[in-house]
């Protein structure tokens, strides 16, 4: 994980079947499942949220990550 300031990136263990295929269904199902967008490079994960974003809108991105991020660790 890292940050700056409000822009943040995971980086996420490629799947072995190819470098990006982790990335790619990060944003399958986080758009489709949870109404998040984000933007991949690879099997980053980088995210900047506007700099008007209050404290619940942060829990309640950071969940939709955790979420998204969980459903393609298998």
């Amino acid at each position: 994980i890292r940050t700056l300031g409000l822009v943040g990136a995971i980086d996420l263990a490629p799947r072995a079947d190819g470098v990006g295929k982790r990335g790619y269904d990060v944003i399958l199902h986080g758009f489709h499942e949870e109404g998040l967008m984000v933007r991949t490079a690879a099997d980053t994960i980088a995210f900047s949220p506007p700099l008007i974003i209050s404290e619940s809108q942060i829990e309640e991105l950071i969940g939709k990550l955790r979420r998204t991020i969980r459903a393609v660790a298998g």
